[in-house]
């Protein structure tokens, strides 16, 4: 199986988004959309419009209308839906006409009851690189936008929406992982990971945010572990990490904290996501890590750099 998927971004995202569209595919796309035989179910991201699981394919319209009315989906009612209301690679926004056109072509060639209003089964069609697609629609939802409103939170905490770009950073597959928050403020990255269904736990060192990450886990009726302690007295040994280093918490000896999160971090787990507002590679490199990818991630004027490591 083949999947068309599309992406939307503003320019300031468009690092965060292809650092994510490595983690998932391998791979990314200069434009909005990308083909890959990866599966990812769209709503996991923040950046992901629709995804369609190819069914057919063909060089002209005309022909892509012979192929699918040999398409079976029984009693079932469908609907086809143009993905060019938007803009898709390097085709801009189609008109209506235009759009309308394509999905009564390939409407009207396959069997059964079309439904407008709730269809059983959603079809998307795309013109991408001179070839025309057909398949299974599956439109995302922005799951994160019902976590942005929150009983606790901060200024600099990250935002729910490059929190979860972020679990999907860490974790891309998930499947019997071990994941850790372990400076893990008042929970947003905890939220993001329990709404994907990720074995995660969380810790912080400040009583006041880990108590306000458990009213904020509640708050969306998720369950996860937050311990109250440093990084450096967490046990155990995980798959992944996640740490959003911690700001304006240290003195002078702040090089040497700093050091001692990311020396704890290398000894809780073999893959870590770190988040700074500070410049960590030397840190990070000194502490026998590799730097597998990067990026960077702004919230108006507070900027943020990502690195992959293990």
């Amino acid at each position: 199986m083949r999947y068309l998927y599309t992406f939307g971004y503003p320019p300031e995202e468009k690092a965060l988004c292809e650092l994510e569209m490595r983690a998932f595919f391998g791979d990314f796309s200069d434009v909005n959309v990308l083909e890959s035989d990866v599966a990812v179910d769209p709503n996991r991201s923040p950046f992901m419009r629709e995804r369609i699981s190819i069914v057919a394919r063909a060089d002209s319209l005309e022909a892509l209308a012979e192929q699918v009315q040999y398409i079976s989906h029984g009693e079932k009612s469908f609907k086809v839906v143009c993905l060019h209301k938007e803009h898709v690679g390097l085709e801009k926004k189609w008109s209506s006409s235009k759009y309308r056109h394509v999905e009564r072509t390939i409407g009207l060639n396959m069997d059964g009851e079309v439904d407008f209003e709730q269809p059983d089964l959603l079809y998307g069609v795309a013109f991408v690189e001179g070839e025309w697609l057909f398949g299974h629609l599956l439109k995302a939802e922005s799951v994160y936008l019902q976590h942005m409103q929150r009983p606790v939170g901060y200024s600099t905490a990250l935002s729910a929406k490059h929190a979860r770009a972020l679990i999907n950073i860490a974790v891309p597959f998930s499947d019997g992982l071990k994941v850790i928050d372990p400076c893990c403020g008042v929970g947003t990255v905890l939220i993001e990971a329990c709404s994907m269904g990720i074995d995660i736990v969380g810790r912080d060192m400040n009583w006041f945010v880990a108590n306000g990450s458990r009213q904020n886990l509640a708050h969306f009726g998720y369950t996860c572990d937050v311990v109250l302690g440093p990084i450096e007295e967490a046990p155990g040994y995980y798959d992944v990490a996640i740490i959003d280093m911690p700001y304006n918490l240290f003195t002078h000896s702040s090089e040497e904290a700093k050091m001692s999160i990311i020396e704890s971090a290398r000894r809780l787990a073999n893959r870590v996501v770190f988040v700074s507002s500070e410049q960590i590679e030397g840190p990070v490199l000194a502490a026998g890590f590799t730097i597998k990818d990067r990026c960077e991630i702004k919230k108006q004027q507070f900027v943020r750099t990502v690195l992959v490591c293990e």
